[in-house]
């Protein structure tokens, strides 16, 4: 088994559901989020939610946390870890325009 390490980036996040670094996992692969933060680029506080969606559902991480201006949240670090199957992907959404940054590490095990 290969493994390999990835840094998932996007940019600019707004009220629809984007996936992490446009990532889904790929057959074959199983994946391991080791980080995942997400930043307000704007002044003023929003609200995110994360979720992993399976290709059928969502499953919240996170969902409305409050996020002030400027700061950010660690959705997944430290102790914690995400894994990730066939077709997983990590999406984030927030209820204002244009307003999150996200960078997600993962480590495919192929």
């Amino acid at each position: 088994m290969a493994n390999t390490f990835y840094r998932k980036i996007s940019r600019n996040i707004g009220n629809v559901a984007v996936s992490a670094g446009s990532y889904t996992v790929g057959s074959s692969t199983t994946t391991i989020v080791l980080g995942l933060t997400i930043c307000n680029t704007t002044a003023a506080a929003v609200s995110a939610s994360c979720y992993l969606y399976d290709g059928a559902n969502a499953h919240y991480l996170v969902s409305g946390a409050p996020i002030p201006g400027g700061g950010s949240l660690v959705v997944v670090g430290g102790d914690q870890k995400l894994v990730l199957q066939t077709g997983d992907s990590v999406r984030i959404i927030s209820d204002s325009a244009s307003s999150l940054d996200v960078i997600m590490s993962v480590m495919e095990i192929t």
